[in-house]
């Protein structure tokens, strides 16, 4: 089998072939002394792949009321935080709700836990 220079032996590759989310944070745009106006601010775009959602994650969140719709495996990227949004494709917009690592693969890689949100937010490139 044919490996790529300084390639790791025992890890497995990861491919990132399911589609690419877009990862914005939640910035209030309002002025001072004003009600909080939200909206989303874009990161990071990222392509990923779909895990699969385990039982035991799934009624783990159902024990705690959160209503875990998906996770996606991406590339390992420091800015993803649990108070981010994270935009499909299609544009369902979900809650991060937890950011895992995950050992043994190559490109170091993450698990994003995902629930869906109904919240509309306005979408901004730029933040003051």
């Amino acid at each position: 089998m044919w490996r790529k220079p300084y390639r790791p032996k025992c890890e497995i590759s990861q491919t990132y072939n399911d589609g690419v989310m877009t990862v914005c944070s939640v910035v209030d745009v309002a002025s001072p002394g004003f009600r909080p106006e939200e909206k989303l601010s874009q990161k990071v775009r990222l392509p990923y792949e779909e895990q699969r959602l385990g039982i035991q994650r799934y009624y783990s969140g159902q024990q705690n009321q959160v209503q875990i719709q998906r996770v996606v495996r991406c590339q390992n990227c420091k800015m993803i935080s649990t108070q981010d949004v994270a935009i499909t494709e299609d544009g369902t917009r979900y809650q991060v709700n937890l950011v895992q690592t995950v050992p043994g693969v190559f490109p170091e890689s993450v698990d994003i836990t995902l629930s869906k949100i109904d919240q509309k937010y306005e979408k901004c490139e730029v933040v003051v």
